[in-house]
């Protein structure tokens, strides 16, 4: 899971009219649901007054966290696995980002207070808020937790410099850069604690893989100048990707044994992988006149999915019952947040 950071979204919201949210008697109050008539496996929803939805994360249970734009500012949300919404605000917070949510319930994100200084927090089940930072840092952005409690992030200093950090549950804070870094950035963590990102070396971007100990793996695919993880799961396969010329961009998938194997959508002009699940099952987006949806099997077997009238479809994470959630935008150009349940196949990409 990557989540959507909220800093690309401020300039494209403020050119987005607001939402007008239906209820349906399926759902509880504060969610809004809608089933696509053709595809009734993948359902629309936005917290009541939302402008744009974007859920970051799904748990193994179902429930789900992410953030929404009111039209003035940021909230963020988790949503039950029986629909139930719950909108929730770091104190005295401008803007407020859920980033990812581990069985329990317990989420992590970061928030803003009046300024462009981002703090990181831990929100429990109950609703009980503590905020972070490492020291020195001027932006913190936690992306994972998982069951233990332990959380995985970047931070930024003050030459707004990128570092790794990992918060345990009593609160301690590691910091990390992969040796040769001048620049860090963490995507996610698994739930062993293996941690994966990239990080700048002159004008190249690795990957990397950061294991429990504190051991280093960098990674590229072959020809690779830019290379972006994006996804880990609990076996270590790692997806992600990467582009050659700066022209276009491959997916890859990276196997435990350190195999590196291109995962291209057919016939898509660019393949973005961007989680992977314990079972092997890859989702993310792809262009081929506009951006889809996919979902690529542990055979290998791609699956696109495009609801009618959905533009710009982004997968953002999958769990290990392969749903996976995301947003995409509509035809009057609103974002809306998605579900989409295993049990039907859309039209198989040839």
């Amino acid at each position: 899971m990557t989540a959507r950071p909220l800093f690309a979204q401020i300039s494209a919201i403020r050119n987005i009219a607001m939402l007008a949210v239906c209820v349906l008697s399926l759902c509880t109050l504060g969610l809004s649901l809608s089933a696509s008539t053709e595809k009734p496996d993948i359902v629309s929803f936005d917290p009541r007054g939302s402008v744009e939805t974007i859920p970051n994360d799904i748990n193994a249970l179902g429930a789900i966290t992410g953030y929404y734009f009111d039209g003035n500012i940021f909230h963020a949300f988790v949503c039950d696995p029986d629909g139930t919404i719950t909108k929730f605000d770091a104190p005295a917070a401008t803007a407020t980002v859920g980033a990812s949510i581990d069985r329990e319930g317990t989420i992590t994100g970061y928030y803003f207070q009046g300024t462009l200084q981002g703090h990181g927090f831990v929100r429990s089940r109950d609703g009980l808020f503590i905020s972070f930072d490492p020291v020195g840092s001027t932006e913190t952005e936690p992306v994972s937790i998982h069951s233990k409690g332990t959380i995985a992030g970047t931070y930024y200093d003050s030459n707004h410099v990128s570092h790794g950090f990992i918060r345990s549950v009593d609160g301690a804070i590691q910091t990390f850069d992969p040796p040769g870094s001048n620049g860090t950035v963490v995507t996610a963590m698994n739930a062993k604690g293996e941690i994966i990102g990239y990080y700048n070396e002159g004008y190249y971007q690795h990957g990397f893989l950061r294991s429990p100990d504190g051991a280093y793996t960098t990674f590229d695919p072959p020809q690779a100048l830019q290379t972006f993880p994006t996804g880990i799961n609990s076996g270590g396969e790692i997806v992600g990707n990467f582009d050659v010329n700066f022209s276009s961009v491959d997916g890859f998938v990276r196997h435990r044994d350190a195999e590196i194997l291109i995962s291209n959508v057919p016939t898509a002009a660019d393949t973005f992988p961007n989680a992977i699940n314990a079972a092997g099952v890859i989702t993310g987006s792809y262009i081929a006149n506009g951006e889809h949806g996919f979902v690529r099997d542990s055979n290998g077997e791609f699956t696109s999915f495009n609801p009618p009238g959905w533009t710009f479809v982004r997968p953002t994470a999958i769990n290990s019952q392969g749903t996976i959630v995301g947003d995409y935008t509509d035809s009057k150009g609103n974002i809306h947040g998605f579900v989409r349940s295993p049990d039907k196949r859309e039209e198989e990409i040839q």
